[in-house]
């Protein structure tokens, strides 16, 4: 299979087969063996029959996986990418607002040797105040906190490289971090234009409360990023800042005492101190276990600290 494309679906019973018809016409002239993949995220409407029609109608590319409940989008994409085949993942949403006419030119661009493409919805159509505002400052601070620098991390329709987002699981709102999770193992990234459409059926399933979670999984993100394999330099850097902080402070009392004729026991910068030296050295403790248990997490599972692109005139291990 050269390429699957991959919809997380709920609530979009008038939209699935327009998105059948439309990724068709945009694939039949390439010459290409494709598969939709459709994935029911638990919907309380009639997505589920319409999915089952369309599986029937068009089993040469058609494939339907319909999850128990409404999982969340990041594992109905997760669960797509699992029973899918393609050499190439294309994500694309199932309302209609990003236009599969633009997955030939995603896939110009990685037959130029980029391993993702990333679209860009440069006119957006939906409300400002509600919907694109908060996603332009939250792309600002996803790129500056991650390093990779894209417009639009929101867009759903994106196309990778199977080999560059199959070696990690995502969680929570986790699915528009993946052109991060693939520049750790050095993906080459480019971001494109696309078109977005304005929605024609239902209503948009996400509001200003998402904003939050995606800041909380930033937090995630960027521990993982950094440091994932030395969690000492986090908590053991924040004990040592914590540990000079109360030296600083024992330092100002002694200087009060000398100069003023402070009381030391009296004040509560010593308190304060003596609170900050405990804190450090907790951090610093913490810091140890995370790296136990970073190296029983890798160790365990065989998993390698490092991704290798290609190797030349190497044997495999046990051939």
């Amino acid at each position: 299979m050269d390429l699957s494309v991959i919809s997380p679906v709920y609530n979009e019973e008038e939209s699935v087969a327009l998105l059948h018809q439309a990724v068709t016409r945009a694939l039949e002239p390439l010459n290409l063996q494709w598969e939709l993949v459709l994935v029911d995220d638990g919907s309380a409407d009639g997505s589920a029959k319409q999915l089952e029609l369309l599986a029937a109608r068009d089993p040469q590319h058609v494939r339907v996986v319909e999850l128990r409940r409404n999982f969340g989008q990041t594992t109905a994409i997760v669960a797509g990418i699992d029973h899918s085949k393609g050499e190439i993942i294309v994500l694309i949403d199932a309302d209609l607002q990003n236009d599969p006419a633009d997955i030939p030119m995603m896939l110009e661009k990685l037959n130029e040797g980029y391993d993702v493409v990333s679209g860009w919805r440069v006119n957006r159509q939906d409300t400002f105040i509600t919907r694109t505002l908060p996603s332009h400052l939250a792309n600002w601070l996803i790129s500056r906190v991650t390093g990779v620098h894209l417009h639009d991390y929101g867009c759903t329709l994106k196309a990778y490289r199977r080999e560059v987002i199959t070696g990690f699981r995502l969680y929570g709102e986790m699915h528009r971090f993946i052109p991060v999770f693939a520049q750790w193992v050095g993906a080459k990234i480019i971001e494109m234009p696309v078109q977005h459409h304005p929605r024609r059926f239902g209503k948009a399933k996400y509001g200003l409360e998402r904003t939050v979670k995606v800041i909380l999984d930033l937090f995630t993100v960027k521990f993982l990023n950094t440091y994932s394999s030395k969690p000492i330099y986090l908590f053991g850097g924040l004990g040592v800042l914590l540990i000079l902080a109360a030296v600083l402070l024992l330092l100002v009392l002694i200087a009060l005492r000398i100069f003023a004729g402070e009381h030391l026991i009296r004040s509560p910068l010593l308190i304060l101190s003596v609170m900050l030296v405990i804190l450090g050295f907790q951090s610093i403790m913490q810091g140890l276990i995370a790296e136990l248990l970073v190296r029983t997490y890798h160790e365990s599972q065989n998993k390698l600290t490092y991704t290798v692109r290609k190797t030349f005139n190497i044997e495999k291990t046990g051939e």
